[in-house]
């Protein structure tokens, strides 16, 4: 499981990936048949972000709620547009190497207020998977309206929510940097609780 809330952490996911697959290459294995997603966290960005603005309390950061999120997943599209449209991509792409799918993980939103597809029906590009909850998949199947692709060209726009964010005092990078220290304690407390299981498991077995 790929952990990324950051632009910059995508970055070095996509090079990571690239260079395995490099080495892969180099050691005859096939390509084709390696398949990768980076797992892209989505609602978790507008719910920090959005306690943030809500203390702040002007108009102006009450219009930003729950923009974020969306406006930071489309600039990873545009990271994954530009990482897998260079020569070095065109070279794997060549030895039959499939592109690292970008995964929109945590698509459930968070605030009520919000349209219960949001990171649904604003995020759809071709290529990429969304792992929604059963609530927000039911929500979608019952009246989400897909429009075709709404990410690409929309980065301008995604740029100026946060650059008005940073306008504000809310730092980009203060809060992605918080929220993925926070994603990784929960992970791993959820490993530990899953190996406390199995043992428990193993040591209720009768010996033989």
């Amino acid at each position: 499981m790929t952990l990324i809330f950051s632009l910059e952490r995508y970055r070095a996911v996509i090079n990571a990936f690239q260079s395995g697959l490099e080495l892969a290459k180099e050691n005859g294995h096939d390509l084709s048949k390696i398949h990768s997603v980076a797992s892209f966290f989505v609602s978790r960005v507008d719910a920090e972000i959005d306690k943030r603005l809500d203390a702040i309390g002007t108009l102006q950061a009450r219009s930003l709620m729950g923009m974020a999120g969306v406006a930071n997943a489309r600039l990873a599209f545009q990271v994954y547009e530009e990482l897998f449209s260079t020569e070095r991509w065109a070279v794997l792409a060549e030895a039959g190497a499939l592109p690292q799918r970008p995964l929109w993980a945590s698509t459930g939103v968070k605030d009520t207020a919000y349209p219960d597809t949001l990171y649904v029906t604003e995020l759809v590009a071709a290529g990429v998977v969304n792992t929604m909850p059963e609530k927000t998949l039911d929500a979608t199947f019952e009246h989400g309206v897909v429009t075709g692709d709404t990410v690409s060209g929309t980065y301008e726009e995604a740029n100026s929510v946060l650059n008005a964010l940073e306008g504000l005092g809310i730092s980009y990078n203060d809060v992605v940097a918080l929220l993925e220290s926070e994603g990784l304690d929960k992970f791993v407390a959820s490993w530990k609780e899953l190996l406390g299981d199995v043992e428990d498991a193993l040591r209720r077995q009768p010996a033989e």
